[in-house]
């Protein structure tokens, strides 16, 4: 049973994401023999060195052949297994998308997919090695919900959402260690339902990942100023929290500014605009991301202050957004 304290919350946060998610999963399986986890030569990358050894028959390394991880997942989903599936992000969204889209999407085999190190946390490494891509590409596939946990409970959480949800899922999970701590008790967390964490009726930010923690701060920093900054978690970028958005609506929140570590072509803020578009007397949108280029290699901090994804950026971005209304 995973526990969901504060004492935890700590924990996680200074072994990260990764670490996160074999123990949450060891959690589960430990209670449920039917929980299998099929790997590419990631087992101690993804934190299930621990559940390897106690459950041995529970863990399936096939190496370096990711299409094949898939196959040997699907199978074992055929048969009734709840089945996870993860490598780095690159290998689990790209080299694996024909095989997603066929089993996963059209015969809709269930598996729960982590991508691990997405957005730019390996970016000194070389875009290579990065992925900016794969919600957008997860999203056009029908039948694959696309989850982005804001810190390591929502990573906790998302796993055991994930286990019981009735279609595939696909976890991006990013960052290294000591993640920044969002939650430090049990909440509700849902696939498809997002999270209000700062009321306001001025603007919104709208974020998910590791951009949660600094969208927070500069709410913070804008309501010393007398502006008042709604941040919403939207940690489902599909299916997505449109009662979220008919809420800012209502409210007359007339500017939006999406951030994500994503493209901004296709993600989060593309999935924000492609409902309100359709909305009467619609707000205005701003999207942050990583523009239609590929960065050079350098650490996931410079990147993100290049694109102004920091709280001192959302600050200049929504302060440039409501003086030009």
């Amino acid at each position: 049973m995973i526990e969901y304290i504060a004492k935890n919350a700590k924990r996680w946060s200074v072994l990260g994401e990764r670490p996160t998610l074999g123990l949450s999963i060891f959690e589960l399986a430990k209670a449920d023999p039917n929980i299998m986890v099929v790997n590419a030569d990631v087992t101690n990358s993804a934190g299930l060195g621990r559940m390897k050894e106690a459950l041995p028959d529970q863990v399936i390394n096939v190496g370096i052949a990711e299409q094949n991880m898939m196959l040997i997942a699907t199978g074992l989903a055929s048969e009734g297994y709840k089945v996870f599936t993860t490598t780095f992000a690159p290998f689990q969204s790209m080299r694996c998308l024909e095989q997603i889209r066929v089993y996963q999407g059209y015969m809709q085999q269930k598996l729960i997919m982590v991508g691990l190190l997405s957005g730019v946390a390996s970016g000194y490494l070389g875009h290579t090695h990065c992925t900016t891509e794969d919600v957008s590409l997860f999203r056009s596939i029908p039948n694959i919900a696309v989850v982005t946990p804001a810190d390591c409970m929502e990573v906790a959480k998302s796993v055991e959402a994930a286990v019981s949800y009735n279609k595939s899922v696909y976890i991006r999970l990013m960052g290294n260690s000591n993640i920044p701590v969002i939650h430090t008790e049990d909440f509700d967390f849902q696939i498809g339902k997002g999270m209000v964490l700062h009321e306001g009726a001025d603007a919104a930010i709208i974020v998910n990942g590791p951009l949660v923690f600094p969208a927070m701060k500069a709410a913070e920093n804008l309501e010393a100023e007398g502006k008042h900054i709604e941040v919403i978690n939207m940690h489902t970028v599909k299916p997505l929290d449109t009662g979220l958005l008919d809420d800012l609506c209502r409210k007359g929140i007339r500017n939006i500014l999406t951030a994500e570590e994503h493209s901004t072509i296709g993600g989060l803020g593309s999935a924000v605009s492609e409902y309100l578009i359709g909305k009467p007397n619609s707000p205005r949108v701003k999207i942050m991301g990583i523009p239609d280029e590929y960065p050079h290699g350098a650490s996931e901090e410079t990147l993100l202050q290049k694109y102004d994804l920091t709280a001192e950026g959302l600050v200049k971005q929504i302060k440039e957004m409501m003086e030009e209304n």
